[in-house]
């Protein structure tokens, strides 16, 4: 290994910014758009999410969002591997620049330049970034948002449940993978996921007024209490979906 070179910092500097921009896409919005003639962002929660996509227009619409916003956070990690072909670029660099991409990639989703700096949570795009940085610790959070989920239909306590698993998750394995050769190997992974823990409480912080108050949203995927009530509670869209207040 040697020092980067000015190539090196080139190569890093550009798939930065294109993990920034792969995350700028906005799917919700462009969907909402192009097929039901509407700005997601001004309806439901007003996020431009699988979530509110789901609430708002129904599995139709959220599947190719979450398709979408997974496989761009998934593809902004994974490009990261290019750097493997420059000999200056460690192992240990490795896992820094897909942390760093990671960190890109949400922020596009969140701040999207592609559509006036409004967009989504980064759920989806976080946990295609997770993925792309260690699949097993994402699937155990995955299992963990599905029982969740299950449980209690609450998109919102699934996903801050899971999140919050993640650090516990991510240093179980430093412990497991501990090498007196390079004992703080970890530590920069076991920053970053402590730091998603805390912004996936911080952006959900509306949805824990609402979990307090009892008035945050239910999503039953297979039917459930509100199809009774569906003619009821039908938005001003028309759409047929539950109004999300």
């Amino acid at each position: 290994m040697g020092e980067w070179t000015v190539f090196t910092w080139l190569s890093v500097i550009a798939l930065i910014i294109v993990a920034y921009l792969l995350g700028s896409i906005p799917s919700a919005v462009w969907i909402g758009k192009k097929y039901y003639g509407i700005d997601i962002r001004e309806h439901g929660s007003k996020n431009a999410g699988t979530t509110n996509m789901l609430r708002v227009l129904g599995k139709r619409a959220a599947l190719p969002v979450f398709i979408i916003d997974y496989f761009k956070g998934f593809i902004a990690v994974i490009l990261t591997s290019l750097m493997r072909y420059d000999d200056a670029v460690s192992e240990a660099w490795l896992i820094n620049l897909r942390i760093i991409a990671t960190v890109a990639v949400v922020l596009g989703h969140i701040y999207p330049i592609f559509a006036g700096f409004k967009g989504g949570k980064g759920v989806a795009t976080l946990l295609g970034a997770g993925t792309g940085i260690y699949a097993p610790i994402l699937l155990l959070c995955f299992g963990v948002w599905c029982f969740v989920f299950a449980i209690w239909h609450y998109v919102s306590l699934a996903s801050m449940v899971a999140g919050c698993c993640y650090p516990c998750f991510v240093m179980i394995f430093a412990t497991m993978t501990y090498t007196s050769e390079a004992p703080f190997a970890s530590i920069p992974f076991i920053i970053f996921s402590w730091i998603v823990a805390v912004l996936l409480v911080f952006t959900h912080r509306k949805n824990i007024g609402r979990l307090r108050n009892g008035t945050e949203s239910q999503i039953f995927l297979w039917g459930g209490p509100e199809k009774e009530n569906e003619e009821k509670d039908k938005d001003d869209l028309g759409f047929g979906f539950k109004n999300d207040k």
